[in-house]
């Protein structure tokens, strides 16, 4: 089976399709059904409403991950899934980690 990504997330997202985007989440940010759920109804609520511009914003994630920073990593993944408190701090850690092999 091919590993996830985000190109996945987005896909599932642009068809409406919230219970596959939570999916996908869950490996890639380490979070637990409840929480990939809430993000992926927070990301497809503000793609919706933003448009463009927040996919935009959402593609950023890519760039503070080269950088590293886990301040801008973590202001985009509250931004972008609404994630606080443990979740996030779960999310930066499993973004952050070294791909496996």
């Amino acid at each position: 089976m091919a590993e996830l990504t985000f190109r996945d997330f987005a896909a599932a997202i642009m068809k409406g399709d919230v219970e596959a985007a939570s999916a996908v989440l869950q490996p890639l940010l380490g979070l637990d059904p409840a929480s990939a759920k809430i993000a992926a109804q927070h990301f497809h609520t503000q793609a919706m409403s933003i448009g463009p511009a927040f996919m935009g914003k959402a593609m950023g994630l890519r760039t503070a991950l080269a950088s590293g920073s886990e301040a801008e990593i973590g202001t985009l993944l509250r931004d972008c899934f609404g994630l606080a408190d443990a979740p996030l701090a779960t999310a930066i850690a499993t973004l952050k980690r070294p791909p496996a092999g």
